[in-house]
């Protein structure tokens, strides 16, 4: 979580490698290969973070994607600052 954005991936998930963020009651999901939106939608300047967190941890990112496709525990990754 940062800047009141929770960023989450679910366990068992559907390809493309993706996870979710949440600010408010508003969601949205990320492909993390393309860094681009698959679905929803989150204010302009918290997704203009969110897409800039994903390109720095894009590596990270997809390394929890496979641990949680293996029903293993996902690791922190860091948050923006």
């Amino acid at each position: 979580m940062f800047r009141g954005i929770k960023i989450y991936i679910n366990w068992k998930e559907h390809n493309p490698p993706h996870f979710h963020a949440q600010y408010g009651n508003q969601k949205v999901s990320i492909d993390i290969n393309k860094i681009d939106v698959l679905r929803g939608e989150i204010p302009n300047k918290q997704l203009k973070m969110v897409l800039g967190w994903t390109a720095l941890h894009q590596e990270e990112l997809l390394e929890n994607w496979e641990l949680a496709k293996n029903n293993h525990e996902l690791f922190d990754i860091e948050p923006l600052r």
